[in-house]
This record gives structure tokens, C-alpha cells and sequence, in this order.
């Protein structure tokens, strides 16, 4: 791929992230891969990789992820390819998805796993050429949405607000450590500007520019994976406003502010009764502090010792079809 290297997508749920993925799915030069979350569920799991049955361990507990299942990953030929390299786990990674972009027809890899900013570091280090770019929304928005959505709104406004400054605060972050590898989108600005904005993340990515990422969700309603696409709205954007309380607008607000205003996210002005007023500062303000504390300890022990695929997305072993072997 030459200084084309794998493409990273890097944000926290219903940030848009998903959507960005959809649109550079649609690139003639990129296949993108979706959740396979080889640095959260994988990485450094099964010792060290010159030594073939830990290798083969590897490749039996991803190849049973039914996320990974979904790419068709071929473990004899990838234990064949992988003894005659450097036995790490990101060539490891590497290869299942090339092999991926190979039967798609596509020359250059990418991968959407939320929650990737984390692992920031380890993924530029590993892949010298791999760029990064991190989807970014209103966290008022993004927690409205998240309420919407399975159980993501758990914990409330506090759980919500602790996640999005952790995402960021790691934006800022890898932003200094990495002018050029890595990239911040306004999800508010993608669906905006969406052509200006594609345009911007190409010529970061170092492709030309396609008309088929937007040609996609403007006249069929069709991917090219045959799955239906969403179509380009603004209507989310600022929709806050018609599904949060007030007093968790306010404690984001109140908490969230400085990271707000550097990513251009205005507060709303609010007014509460004396009543309101008083039940806010005595009871929903100390709640969801306590919560947002709550969430805080939980990610940080989350990053440190890993996270495992749910029960449902593992397959049976007689249907992974990853029966160990020696090189």
C-alpha cells in the first residue's frame, strides 16, 4: 500500500462513527470492517505470539467472534503467512484484514471499533502509515440519542457525561500527539457539509476523492453490502432540546463545559423555578456527580484489564472452523 496505510475510526456510540463508516465503505480503495475489536478483546490476551499454540488460541477465540466470522478469515492460510513475519499481534490483525480487503477487491483496509481513541497509541505505533480519525458529537445530542438505543443510556447523565469527556479529552490529546496521523470530524459538520467534509478526510487519508460515498445515500437505498444505508439528516442535530430533562442538560453543561466550548458546542440558556432550582443543586446535581464518578472508575478498570465479546456473539467451536494446527 505503499504510505496508504490501514485507516482507523475512532469515537464512542452514537457519535456517528457508524455513519462515517458507511461512507467510506462506499470508497472504490477501502474496505472497512466493523466492531472487530481485536485491541479491547484480543491484544496481549494470549501471551506472546512466537510461540504457535498461543497463536493458535488467538485465532480459535477471534475466529468464534461472530463479528470476525462475518469477514471469512481462512486460519490455515493465516497461520501460513503469519510464521514467515514478525510474530505480533497487530501482523496478526493485519492479516485477517487484508485477506478481508482482498476478497472485496479493495487495495486499502480500514476498521471501525468504538471506543479506539484508547488504544490510540498502541495502534499509530504499531502501523507507522495507519491515520486515525475520531467522530466527535454534541454530548447532549449524543446522550439523547444513546436513551433511544438498547441500554446505552445507562447511568444517566452522569454515566453519559464521564464517557463523552473521556473521548474528548483523548481527542485533544492525540491531536498534539499526532498532527499529521490523526484527524478530529464534527459529526454536526459531516452532516452539514457532507461533500466538503469527505473531501477533507480524503485528502487527510491520501485518496482521491469519490462521489460514491455520498452517490450511495442520495439515490439507492442500497449499500454495496446490500444492507440499507441511512440517508444524511440534520434533524438530530440539536434534538436535545426536545428529549432531555433540564436539569441533565444542566449538569452536562456545568461539567462538560471547557470541552465543550473547544469543540464548538454552545451551551442553552435554562431557567428553573426556585423549587426546581433547589431539588437540582440538592439532589440531581450530587446523583449524577456520583454516577459520573461511577462511570469514570468503570472505564478506567475497563482499559486497564480488557474487555470480552458478549456471550451472543460467540459461535459454537464446531462452527468456528478454527481447529488448532501447528504451523
Amino acid at each position: 500500500m505503499g504510505d496508504k496505510g490501514p485507516i482507523f475510526l475512532a469515537g464512542i456510540d452514537r457519535s456517528g462513527i457508524g455513519f462515517l463508516c458507511e461512507l467510506l465503505e462506499s470508497h472504490p480503495n477501502i474496505a472497512m470492517t466493523r466492531r472487530t475489536n481485536f485491541w479491547s478483546f484480543y491484544f496481549r490476551r494470549f501471551g506472546d505470539l512466537k510461540y504457535p499454540e498461543n497463536v493458535n488460541r488467538c485465532l480459535e477465540a477471534m475466529t468464534r467472534y461472530s463479528r470476525l466470522q462475518d469477514l471469512q478469515p481462512q486460519p490455515e492460510r493465516i497461520r501460513r503467512e503469519f510464521q514467515n513475519g514478525e510474530p505480533t499481534y497487530a501482523r496478526l490483525f493485519a492479516l485477517i484484514e487484508q485477506h478481508n480487503a482482498e476478497r472485496l477487491g479493495k487495495p486499502r483496509w480500514g476498521d471501525k471499533s468504538l471506543n479506539a481513541e484508547g488504544h490510540a497509541v498502541v495502534i499509530l505505533g504499531a502501523y507507522p502509515s495507519a491515520r486515525m480519525v475520531h467522530v466527535i458529537r454534541d454530548p447532549r445530542d449524543r446522550y439523547a440519542s444513546a436513551l433511544k438505543h438498547r441500554k446505552l443510556g445507562r447511568g444517566g447523565a452522569g454515566a453519559g457525561t464521564a464517557l463523552w469527556l473521556w473521548s474528548a479529552r483523548l481527542a485533544k490529546l492525540n491531536l498534539r500527539r499526532y498532527p499529521d496521523r490523526y484527524m478530529v470530524v464534527r459529526y454536526e459538520t459531516l452532516v452539514a457539509q457532507p461533500e466538503a467534509t469527505l473531501r477533507a478526510v480524503c485528502r487527510f487519508l491520501g485518496e482521491e476523492y469519490s462521489p460514491a460515498m455520498l452517490a450511495a445515500n442520495k439515490g439507492s437505498p442500497h449499500g454495496s453490502d446490500g444492507e440499507r444505508q441511512r440517508p444524511i439528516w440534520t434533524t438530530s442535530v440539536g434534538k436535545f432540546r426536545d428529549v432531555l430533562l433540564d436539569r441533565d442538560i444542566a449538569f452536562m453543561q456545568m461539567c462538560a463545559w471547557r470541552e465543550m466550548s473547544e469543540f464548538r458546542y454552545h451551551p442553552v440558556p435554562l431557567h428553573f423555578s426556585l423549587a426546581g432550582g433547589l431539588r437540582f443543586y440538592l439532589a440531581d446535581f450530587p446523583t449524577h456527580l456520583a454516577l459520573m464518578a461511577g462511570s469514570r472508575a468503570k472505564l478506567a478498570v475497563r482499559n486497564a484489564m480488557g474487555r470480552t465479546p458478549s456471550a451472543r456473539r460467540i459461535a459454537s467451536g464446531q462452527n468456528s472452523g478454527t481447529e488448532a494446527s501447528a504451523y
